[in-house]
């Protein structure tokens, strides 16, 4: 009997790819999802669900379900007997939590709150969390291991993460039968090889290369950099990029690490190499053969010069390592994005 998991936000970008994972793995995933990063497809299931089981053959267990939604999070744990729970779902945009905090807060940690006492509540306590390398605020050393300092965050959405970190890691020493498995991600990008699941942002991009493949398919004029008087190789931001698939598989990974009783542990998900962002515009204009029109504009407050990640520890620990190259990433992400011009909505893949 396959092992069920239980993945919250499993419509949205980082959750479908691991839902995939989990399939050809061997698990059942049963995915929720509100909506709020997804796009509704056919008998109001999310249209990655919907791609993924066509290109899987597979039938997936959904449930539309808001984790503020206490009584009917109780009602898919009195169904299911779950043997871990994959936590990715919530609020992600680092300028709109500058502008909402107050939403961020309830939606992120209370939507937590709620998991995690439902999951005590059902003695489901093999937990995956879906964090971020913005906990780490302002990099004091790089490249950035899991000792660096956390909690210096420069946004509300990264003081949501840190806090809900905060809480796993209070619930873990309280409660030894608890493991719960920390993923610190760096900058997922590319989308799944066969071209029907991708980033599609809801609205205008939040991040650099959904904007760039925006830019590069005609939806978008073009791509301001912001800064380009940074120390660094050409003056612009230097960030970590990994391979959404190879994302998912450190999930994966990190599952097979909760059999070990291993208490809580954090790892970061990146590949140890920074790009700056005119080196992924002309990546990105190598994969789509298109010139990508940029204009340089002022810094953003919040941002910094340069981060990316030591990933060692998870190679040691999880056996994981990304594998995916800065050319596939980018190839990927052009096949997606021309496969589907406008993203799920009304995209010519089926």
């Amino acid at each position: 009997m396959a092992e069920k998991v239980l993945v919250t936000g499993g419509g949205g970008y980082i959750g479908s790819h691991c839902v995939v994972e989990l399939i050809e793995a061997g698990y059942y995933p049963v995915v929720i999802d509100n909506f709020s990063n997804a796009v509704r497809g056919e008998g109001d299931v999310p249209e990655s669900i919907r791609r993924i089981e066509k290109f899987l053959d597979t039938n997936i267990e959904f449930h539309e379900l808001d984790l503020l939604d206490r009584p009917g999070l109780e009602k898919i744990f009195k169904k299911h007997s779950f043997s871990a729970v994959m936590h990715f779902a919530g609020l992600k945009a680092v300028g709109e939590s500058v502008e909402q905090p107050l939403r961020y807060y309830r939606v992120n940690i209370t939507g937590a709150m709620n998991l995690l006492e439902v999951m005590q509540a059902h003695g489901v306590h093999n937990l995956v969390f879906s964090s971020s390398a913005t906990v780490y605020g302002d990099p004091q050393r790089l490249p950035i291991d899991e000792q660096h300092p956390v909690g210096g965050c420069t946004n509300p959405y990264g003081k949501t993460k840190y806090f809900i970190e905060e809480m796993i890691v209070d619930q873990c020493k309280a409660e030894k039968d608890w493991n719960a498995v920390l993923l610190r991600y760096f900058n997922p990008i590319g989308a799944h090889s066969s071209g029907l699941i991708g980033e599609d942002p809801q609205g205008i991009p939040n991040n650099l290369l959904p904007y760039v493949a925006q830019v590069a398919i005609g939806r978008r004029k073009f791509l301001s950099v912001f800064g380009n008087d940074y120390d660094t190789v050409d003056g612009t931001g230097v960030r970590d990029y990994i391979h959404v698939v190879d994302l998912a598989k450190g999930h994966i990974a990190a599952l097979k690490k909760l059999k070990d009783n291993c208490g809580c542990k954090v790892y970061n998900l990146g590949t140890g190499t920074g790009y700056s962002v005119l080196q992924m515009v002309k990546a990105m204009e190598k994969a789509s053969g298109k010139k990508i029109s940029y204009q340089i504009a002022p810094r953003r407050g919040g941002d910094v010069a340069s981060c990316y990640a030591d990933p060692s520890l998870a190679e040691k620990e999880l056996g994981w390592k990304a594998s995916f190259d800065l050319e596939r990433m980018c190839q990927d992400l052009w096949r997606w994005q021309s496969m589907n011009p406008t993203g799920f909505s009304n995209g010519t893949a089926s």
